[in-house]
């Protein structure tokens, strides 16, 4: 797995690819927490290369939303060019209900 974050003006724009399962997820839970303890409140998280995600890339993908709605003023983590087979994952636990999606980054960036 690959993660790489880019500061933009109103968001933190992290991509990730390859794999996100039980070894990969701490890391991806510990870059999105560094950057909201770091005062990034704003987290678009692009899976466009994502080949997988496990439940634990979903908790830690929860771990960061929860974390950042809890911050005063609350913030968001959005999802941007999701594949349709990961979206199904979000979609059988319910997450799609508790995140929002975008088709393209500049839409997901322009939502903050």
């Amino acid at each position: 797995m690959d993660i790489t974050a880019e500061k933009m003006k109103r968001c933190e724009l992290v991509t990730v690819s390859g794999r996100i399962d039980s070894a990969t997820a701490p890391e991806l839970e510990e870059t999105l927490l560094g950057l909201i303890q770091a005062g990034q409140k704003n987290i678009v998280v692009n899976l466009r290369d994502a080949d997988y995600i496990s439940s634990a890339g979903l908790k830690a993908m929860l771990s960061a939303l929860m974390k950042v709605r809890k911050s005063i003023p609350p913030g968001n983590v959005v999802v941007s060019e999701i594949t349709p087979d990961l979206k199904e994952s979000f979609n059988l636990v319910g997450f799609d209900r508790l995140f929002s999606f975008y088709d393209q980054d500049i839409q997901a960036v322009g939502s903050f």
